[in-house]
């Protein structure tokens, strides 16, 4: 009896993990802004889409902020991976509605961009 439940619990730790790695479409709401700044002073919002163009301009990597203080990393499926920051810029300082496949790993969130839009349009 032990045996089956250890070989239960195992398929569906494997289940979960794989599920995990291979992301799930979600849809996330927040703010674009420099991942330096959300990471380095604690905004919870940008402090202009200036600024945060300024950054991305600069090379730091723009991100998505949502209300419950994650922070959204951008990823790309390509191989070798490409910048999203060209997605964002549009959007840089703004809340946004952004569609796509999310993955977490280790407390960390990308999502995978498919469609993103001004909130409210």
């Amino acid at each position: 009896m032990k045996c089956i439940l250890v070989f239960v619990i195992s398929v569906c730790g494997l289940a979960v993990a794989t599920y995990a790695a291979e992301g799930s479409t979600a849809t996330v709401k927040g703010w674009v802004l420099d991942s330096s700044c959300a990471l380095t002073h604690d905004l919870k919002k940008p402090i202009s889409s200036e600024c945060a163009i300024a950054c991305a301009k600069a090379g730091s990597p723009l991100a998505i902020l949502d209300d419950k203080g994650r922070l959204y990393l951008p990823v790309s499926a390509t191989m070798p991976a490409a910048s999203q920051n060209d997605k964002l810029l549009p959007f840089a300082g703004q809340r946004v509605v952004v569609t796509g496949k999310v993955f977490e790993k280790s407390g960390s969130h990308g999502i995978e961009i498919s469609d993103i839009k001004a909130e409210g349009k």
